[in-house]
């Protein structure tokens, strides 16, 4: 599923957050939309969703207008920072509740419902936890288990919001060194927002810096390392301009 959005702008309170914003994603392809908070990429992502209404332009999804689909119908997997886990139901009726939602008519059998919720937490990694409460697992096994419920509606897409903010370091990097290497099993189209270069760097395919709603800068992870297009660019990722850069020359001392 690839993703295509034109002229994508975005006012709260008269105040405008996007500004005609053009980005293409390729099908299978890991993005991240990088910035420092309030530049937009929370919004951009809820977008994407259908969580959030814009003015003008238009998101595609695989070349079609998704103005007036349903949420059900954009068929899109969402991971919050705080796992929103329900904390009333096991580990394995979390990972099944989308599942269990269906319309009659779409349902899988309970039988069929059961053997999807195994299957999912074997590939997260939590086989033989399911009768286990929230509480009573690790923040990473959290996350964990919203990714599966995330994944058990078999989503087109994965949206990823500052899925590992509340993690301490090293569960964080192991858990997104694990996701990564997932995403590419599964080849799911998936676009995470964070503010953590290193994870944008290490995860992403394609890496799309904001800066106060606009896009400052996208290309690959090499790229915007090697030649920093601005000096926000190169002052948020913490970059000495590259000299023997064409564009880079023309910003002057000031950069150095």
């Amino acid at each position: 599923m690839d993703i295509k959005l034109f002229n994508i702008s975005k006012t709260y309170a008269k105040e405008r957050v996007l500004h005609q914003v053009n980005l293409n994603i390729r099908s299978g392809q890991f993005l991240s939309l990088l910035g420092p908070s309030g530049c937009g990429k929370t919004t951009l992502l809820r977008i994407m969703a259908g969580l959030e209404n814009f003015e003008g332009g238009q998101v595609l999804f695989a070349g079609q207008d998704t103005a007036n689909w349903t949420l059900k119908e954009r068929r899109v997997g969402f991971v919050f920072q705080h796992y929103a886990l329900f904390k009333h139901m096991r580990v394995a009726e979390n990972v099944s509740f989308g599942l269990r939602m269906l319309p009659r008519r779409e349902r899988p059998s309970s039988k069929l419902i059961g053997e999807r919720t195994q299957e999912l937490l074997r590939l997260v990694q939590l086989d033989g936890l399911g009768e286990r409460w929230p509480h009573q697992l690790s923040g990473g096994q959290r996350q964990r288990v919203a990714l599966a419920r995330a994944l058990a509606i078999e989503p087109r897409i994965l949206l990823l919001d500052e899925p590992f903010g509340a993690l301490d370091a090293k569960v964080r990097r192991e858990l997104r060194l694990w996701l990564r290497s997932l995403q590419k099993q599964l080849a799911i189209t998936t676009v995470l927002v964070t503010h953590d270069q290193d994870e944008a760097f290490e995860m992403s395919d394609h890496v799309v810096l904001l800066n106060q709603g606009r896009i400052e800068q996208e290309g690959s992870p090499q790229e915007l390392m090697d030649e920093p297009a601005s000096p926000f660019a190169a002052n948020f990722l913490s970059l000495k301009p590259v000299r023997s850069s064409r564009r880079l020359q023309s910003f002057g001392e000031g950069l150095q």
